[in-house]
C-alpha cells in the first residue's frame, strides 16, 4: 500500500527550471502514483532488458548523463528514475511525508507499474539503500546487480566520521547549496553550468525537504526503525547467487571499503570482475561515467541470463 500524503501540499518543480541543462537532451517521462508523479529517463530499445540506474542524495537522474550514451550504444534500454523529492519527481513539502520506508514503497510501486523484468540494477549512495531493498523484495525482476559507493546499513556498525559531519550539516546548516555539495563530492570539479543543473530541481528551500532529510534516514543506531527490514534484505542477499558486481571508488571517505562485506556475504560476487575505480570521488558517475558504462556492459555480456 502506498503512503497517504496530502496532495495539496506537494510541490512540482516548474519545467522552466530544466530548460538549460548541459549534455542532458533526454525526453522526460512520467508515471502517476496516486498522489505523486514520478519522473524518469527511458532511452534505448524498449525490447531490450533494462539497466536501472538509481541515483542517491542530493542528486537526480542528471547524474547519469555520462553513462547513458555508452549503455545505449551497447544496445541496452536505460531507465533512470528521479526519487520522490528529487529531480523532476514531485516533492512533498511536509517532513512527515518522508521516511526510508515510504521511499522504498514509492519506488517499488513505480517499478511494478513499469513492469521491469530481467533488469540490471546499478546503484550508488541512497540508490543502493533503496535499490537493494527493491532487489530483495522483488528478486524475480532482477538478473544482476552492480553496486558502487553504497550499502545496506542496519545501524549495528560504526558510522564514518565523514557521514556524521554530512548529516549534521544537512540538518542544521542554514545554507544548503546542492550543486556545490555535489561538486565537493567529485574528484573532477563541475562546471558552473553543471552545478546549476544540480540546483535546477530546487528553485527555493521549500523544495529541499527530501535532500535535507535523507541523511537522517540512514540506519545509524541499533534501534533504527528500518533495521529489521534491512536485516531481512540481507538474508535475501546472503542467498543471492545471481551475478553481483562491486565498483567502489578509491576517493570516497564515506563508503570506501564498503564492498568488503558484500564480497564476503553475497554468493553472487564470486568470480566477478570487481574493480576499485581509481581517481573517483563519491559521485563516481561524474568522475568516471563512460568507464562505468563500459564495465556494466562488459558485466552484462559476461553473465548472460
Amino acid at each position: 500500500m502506498l503512503p497517504t500524503i496530502n496532495k495539496a501540499r506537494v510541490l512540482r518543480t516548474p519545467d522552466a527550471c530544466f530548460a538549460a541543462l548541459p549534455d542532458f537532451p533526454y525526453t522526460p517521462h512520467y508515471l502517476e502514483l496516486d498522489d505523486l508523479r514520478i519522473g524518469y529517463i527511458d532511452e534505448g530499445p524498449r525490447d531490450a532488458a533494462p539497466v536501472l540506474l538509481m541515483h542517491g542524495e542530493p542528486t537526480w537522474s542528471y547524474l547519469y548523463r555520462k553513462m547513458i550514451p555508452g549503455l545505449v550504444a551497447a544496445g541496452h534500454r536505460v531507465i533512470a528514475p528521479d526519487l520522490v523529492g528529487f529531480g523532476r519527481s514531485d516533492k512533498p513539502s511536509q517532513k512527515s511525508d518522508y521516511s526510508y520506508a515510504n521511499h522504498v514503497a514509492w519506488m517499488a510501486a513505480w517499478m511494478e507499474r513499469m513492469d521491469l523484468q530481467n533488469a540490471t540494477l546499478f546503484c550508488q549512495d541512497w540508490g543502493s539503500l533503496i535499490g537493494l531493498r527493491l532487489v530483495t523484495h522483488n528478486p524475480q525482476r532482477f538478473a544482476r546487480v552492480v553496486l558502487a559507493n553504497g550499502g545496506l546499513p542496519t545501524g549495528t556498525a560504526a558510522v564514518p566520521r565523514a557521514f556524521k559531519l554530512w548529516r549534521a550539516f544537512a540538518r542544521f546548516s542554514p545554507w544548503f547549496p546542492i550543486g556545490r555539495i555535489v561538486n565537493s563530492g567529485c574528484a573532477n570539479k563541475l562546471s558552473p553550468a553543471e552545478i546549476a543543473a544540480y540546483d535546477a530541481p530546487f528553485p527555493s528551500s521549500r523544495y529541499e525537504m527530501a535532500a535535507r532529510l535523507f541523511p537522517t534516514f540512514v540506519p545509524a543506531s541499533p534501534n533504527d526503525p528500518e533495521r529489521a527490514a534491512n536485516e531481512q534484505a540481507w538474508e535475501v542477499l546472503k542467498q543471492w547467487h545471481k551475478p553481483f558486481l562491486t565498483l567502489f571508488s578509491s576517493r570516497d571517505p564515506i563508503t570506501r571499503g564498503g564492498d568488503k562485506i558484500f564480497l564476503k556475504l553475497v554468493p553472487g560476487t564470486a568470480n566477478q570482475a570487481h574493480a576499485v575505480t581509481r581517481g573517483a570521488g563519491h559521485f563516481l558517475q561524474e568522475d568516471k561515467g563512460p568507464e562505468l558504462a563500459q564495465k556494466i556492459s562488459e558485466f552484462i555480456a559476461a553473465t548472460p541470463v
